[in-house]
């Protein structure tokens, strides 16, 4: 699978602003969109005859930005951000999937400090079964600070058929991510989720 680097053009998106005031420590959401056209930037794909690979850089939640790789119909997408040396892992379903256009960024807020520390987002996945119904999973995963660089799915919620996918996936999120350590912490499955992986580079 491709892998994921930091590139120039995603320094416009490395200004963050920490305006937001609020209650100190309260944890709510906020929303942003994905439109591949309006929203990212093209960095690397394949040449002629070197497969279908692609991988874009989009703006996220307040300079953080969302990388995503797509390769052979399936997507990894990584939130915040990687650093200078590194690559970002792989993760993604073993069938073909999609993201969906809403992002949705948990926020903690000090102050007038706020910052994402983890993103639900929405992953349709072919159903082996029947391809006309995919299957609903909600990604749930940490954001990567500017510090750190330590971004990674902490977990999988299946949103088909599940009117708590939504609460389950915030609970899931402010309770695991920011102490989960990506590559060493196992990440929670609830609900019967298609085959998903991680490839390390």
């Amino acid at each position: 699978m491709r892998s994921l680097l930091l590139s120039p053009l995603l320094l416009p998106l490395v200004f963050i602003g920490f305006c937001q005031a609020a209650q100190a420590g309260e944890i709510s959401s906020a929303y942003t969109d994905i439109d591949w056209k309006k929203d990212c930037v093209t960095y690397a794909q394949a040449a002629e005859g070197d497969g279908d690979w692609a991988s874009l850089a989009c703006s996220g939640y307040r300079g953080y930005p969302v990388l995503v790789a797509y390769d052979d119909a399936r997507e990894s997408v990584y939130y915040g951000f990687p650093s200078d040396d590194m690559t970002a892992v792989w993760e993604s379903f073993s069938a073909f999937n999609s993201s969906g256009s809403k992002v949705e960024w948990r926020i903690e807020t000090n102050g007038d400090v706020a910052i994402p520390f983890a993103v639900i987002h929405r992953r349709s996945v072919t159903d082996p079964e029947d391809e006309k119904k995919p299957i609903e999973v909600l990604v749930v995963a940490k954001v990567a600070q500017p510090e750190e660089h330590q971004g990674c799915t902490i977990g999988l919620v299946l949103a088909t058929g599940n009117a708590d996918a939504n609460d389950q996936a915030r609970k899931l999120a402010d309770e695991k991510a920011k102490g989960f350590a990506c590559g060493k912490d196992k990440r929670q499955v609830l609900g019967n989720v298609p085959d998903f992986g991680r490839v390390d580079n």
